[in-house]
């Protein structure tokens, strides 16, 4: 068996996910980054971009995450974000609708919103 770091994907508003994994892979304000198990202890600003978790039992969970904190330390992962979304639970219709509503508006924060949800849907 692989080894596995702990992690727990929070948003403001509930548990997004939780689990072993063997890699998570999320943009930083300083590039994108990969944790995996042994990782050097980090703590970090996530951008808006999608998350993703290479999971103990081989499987992929991706999520929108629209900003917040990563930390790491004693092989337990946590992503503390404003906003976090699993890619299966998104609506891809409503999201392709919200980009055209906020390119058309010039909402940017909304337009950068629609488009991690798209491109979190498009990695799974």
């Amino acid at each position: 068996m692989a080894a596995e770091l702990h992690v727990e994907l929070v948003a403001a508003d509930r548990q997004v996910w939780s689990g072993e994994a063997t890699l998570v892979v999320a943009r930083t304000t300083s590039g994108d980054i990969g944790v995996m198990p042994g990782h050097q202890p980090l703590l970090g600003v996530l951008e808006s971009g999608p998350v993703t978790i290479r999971t103990g039992d081989g499987g992929t969970v991706v999520a929108a995450v629209h900003g917040g904190f990563i930390s790491f330390a004693d092989n337990k992962l946590s992503l503390l974000a404003e906003i976090a979304e699993l890619s299966d639970e998104i609506d891809v219709q409503r999201a392709e609708r919200a980009l055209e509503r906020a390119k058309s508006d010039a909402d940017a924060s909304a337009e950068r919103r629609a488009d991690v949800r798209l491109r979190a849907v498009a990695v799974r």
